[in-house]
């Protein structure tokens, strides 16, 4: 009876050792990469960016990202305000047009685009900063999907009082 639990422990630890032995070793690292962190994610390589309209066709994946997440921080929003989910697996398709939004940001983008080359090209203001020169979703949307209307303050009108020295005579 011993022998037979002994076959049986024998058994199971080996089955559960077999996915260990199929694993292939560590890779090793290149001089000069990065190492990982102990217990970091390796991440999946980004897809190549498809229906791409006003940005470059041949931006890569990860300055796409840049940009996305810039436009997501001046308008306040998410992924899935301009983008709509698939279907089937409730995941973002970036690439479907199924969204006004999305239309929408690419006719903001052009116009920023324009403004910049066209106009804002043309400050020749010494005193002006580079950013200053440059218009950006953030110059008019300040986090906001919609830009907020620019109320400029009330007029001040200094009136001289009445029969003080600062006042005016009629002549």
């Amino acid at each position: 009876m011993q022998s037979r639990l002994f076959l049986a422990g024998l058994v199971a630890l080996t089955l559960t050792a077999l996915p260990l032995f199929g694993q292939d070793a560590a890779p090793q690292a290149t001089p000069g990469a990065a190492q990982a962190q102990p217990g970091a994610r390796q991440r999946r390589p980004l897809p190549k960016p498809v229906n791409l309209k006003v940005l470059p066709k041949d931006i890569a994946p990860e300055e796409l990202v840049k940009i996305m997440r810039g436009y997501a921080g001046a308008l306040g929003v998410e992924c899935n305000f301009c983008h709509a989910p698939n279907p089937q697996t409730h995941k973002l398709d970036f690439a479907s047009d199924a969204k006004e939004d999305k239309g929408f940001a690419r006719t903001m983008i052009a116009m920023t685009r324009t403004i910049n080359d066209q106009y804002m090209s043309q400050i020749n203001d010494p005193d002006a900063m580079p950013a200053d020169k440059h218009v950006t979703c953030g110059t008019c949307h300040r986090g906001h999907t919609m830009p907020e209307h620019f109320v400029p303050p009330p007029e001040e009108h200094h009136h001289p009082q009445q029969g003080g020295a600062d006042a005016q005579k009629p002549q």
